[in-house]
Parts: C-alpha cells; structure tokens; sequence
C-alpha cells in the first residue's frame, strides 16, 4: 500500500499489514519493515528477551550460534503464547558491541525465520552488555494472533 491507511481503513483491518512507504530505504535485505498495522481485535503476546541460556555452563560464545538459539527461543515463547513468527509486529534486537559485519549475519537469521517476509518492524539497539557475561544477542517480540474476522 503506497498510500496511508485511514482511520476508518486501519479499524476495518483484519490482518497485519507490513508497510514499507515510499521515501524510506528498503529495508527488506536487512530483514525487516518500516511499519506494521495491526488489527484492533486479537490477543497481543510479549515476549521477554530470549537469549541463548547455555553460557553459564561454558556454552556458546559464538554470535551466529547465540543469534540461532536466540530466535529458537522466541519461536517457542510465540508459540505458548498461541502465536507464530508470521504474527510478530515487532522486535528489538540487542547485540553486545555491535559492528555493522554482525548486520548480514541478523539479515540471513531473519530470511531463516521470515522466509522472503513480510517482516516485522525492528529497532537494533547496540548495548555495552546484557544481563550474564558471555551474552551477545537478546531479542524480545511482541505478536497480535487475530481472534475474530471484521
């Protein structure tokens, strides 16, 4: 849609729509898009950030490796939730000393995920540190599973 919603459009939805308005860069080929408008019924699901939970014991200190168990652990948080990746309208990403070499490493993570889209709008957040030493990557999403057809 190249044109804004209306008011009266957006209470009328009943699905997600993924925008990605003209004037903005394709965000597509980092895994993600600009706006997502979500429908004034369903069930909204808050994920906490899912991280990998083997560094205490000596595990995984590798991104890509905390990146995979990352995004595993979210799939199974939506999935208690009652919702799938296909219902994420946001995430934010959290990565320990970013550098944009970590950028095409999160676009191939989120294709895996996402397949070809559409994707959810994301903000990536550089931090110094996450809450245990090792943590490299942490991401929260939040999920509108629709309940009922407008």
């Amino acid at each position: 849609m190249s044109k804004p919603l209306l008011n009266q459009q957006i209470s009328q939805i009943n699905e997600l729509i993924h925008l990605n308005p003209k004037g903005l860069h394709d965000p597509t080929p980092s895994g993600y898009t600009h706006v997502v408008v979500a429908p004034l019924t369903g069930n909204t699901i808050y994920v906490s950030g899912q991280c990998s939970y083997h560094i205490g014991d000596g595990g995984v200190r590798d991104f890509t490796a905390q990146l995979d168990e990352a995004l595993a652990n979210m799939v199974i948080a939506l999935q208690a939730g009652g919702a799938n990746v296909h219902d994420v309208t946001r995430i934010n990403l959290l990565i320990v000393n970013y550098s944009e070499e970590l950028l095409p490493i999160w676009s191939t993570a989120a294709r895996s995920i996402w397949g070809e889209g559409p994707y959810p709008a994301s903000t990536l957040i550089p931090v110094p540190r996450l809450a245990f030493n090792g943590l490299l990557v942490e991401i929260e999403a939040t999920a509108v599973v629709i309940t009922e057809k407008i």
